[in-house]
């Protein structure tokens, strides 16, 4: 039944025109946290230890099992570079792709707090493609590009990303630190799948560090590379 309203809504959405690109069911947070429970349908998890940097934020917004494998990258991200994490997981045993918020709704509190208070933002995706690649976005076309020159030089195949996916809107949460422009790193199906041993990206494989393949880290380490030498203003 629940499954059926699901569809249902998609179809409202789609028919009224006011359904996102992406055909969300719901438009914001509080829609899907007044239909879905935390704990048991999706998971928040912030790192945001006392001496985490505050100023660089790691985010996947589409992680578990909407963007399999995004949360582990994110969270490691930002543990490794002592800086801040999130990651909003889907865990439902079926019909995941429900609880996705497109980024420009992406309106959970600990998410918009965790990315306001910084000053940079790389913001982990997932989409569809059995060719390992990395599509480059977000307002921060600076840092993106050094991004890519820094995946490049690891041995990862980088593009620009499309303009459906390019993330550059302004209401895009990857966008809203505190200089109004960050990155957002869409990597293929392919690509997720080689940071995993044996192409592996059920949730609870991916969770497991001794399935992190040597690509894994080869990859957050390039991206944490360009963050290494990025300014951050003295009232930061």
């Amino acid at each position: 039944m629940k499954r059926l309203m699901t569809l249902v809504a998609v179809a409202l959405c789609l028919a009224a025109g006011t359904g996102t690109a992406s055909a969300d069911v719901y438009d914001n947070y509080a829609q899907l946290r007044a239909a879905q429970r935390e704990g048991v349908d999706y998971l928040i998890t912030r790192y945001e230890p006392a001496s985490s940097d505050p100023a660089i934020a790691h985010i996947a917004i589409h992680g578990g099992r909407i963007e399999a494998g995004t949360s582990p990258l994110a969270l490691y991200a930002a543990e490794k570079s002592h800086t801040t994490g999130y990651t909003f997981q889907a865990i439902k045993s079926e019909n995941n792709t429900a609880l996705h918020i497109t980024a420009t709704h992406f309106d959970e509190p600990n998410a918009r707090r965790i990315v306001g208070n910084s000053y940079y933002t790389v913001s982990w995706h997932g989409k569809e493609g059995n060719t390992p690649i990395t599509y480059l976005g977000g307002g921060d076309n600076d840092i993106s590009a050094q991004v890519g020159t820094a995946l490049k030089h690891a041995g990862f195949v980088v593009e620009d990303a499309p303009e459906r996916i390019d993330g550059d809107s302004p209401r895009n949460i990857a966008n809203l630190n505190k200089r109004g422009e960050g990155v957002q790193l869409e990597l293929t199906t392919a690509q997720r799948r080689a940071f995993f041993d044996g192409g592996n990206l059920d949730l609870d494989w991916t969770r497991n560090r001794s399935h992190w393949t040597p690509a894994f880290y080869r990859y957050v380490n390039a991206v944490l590379s360009v963050y290494e030498r990025v300014p951050v203003p003295s009232n930061g």
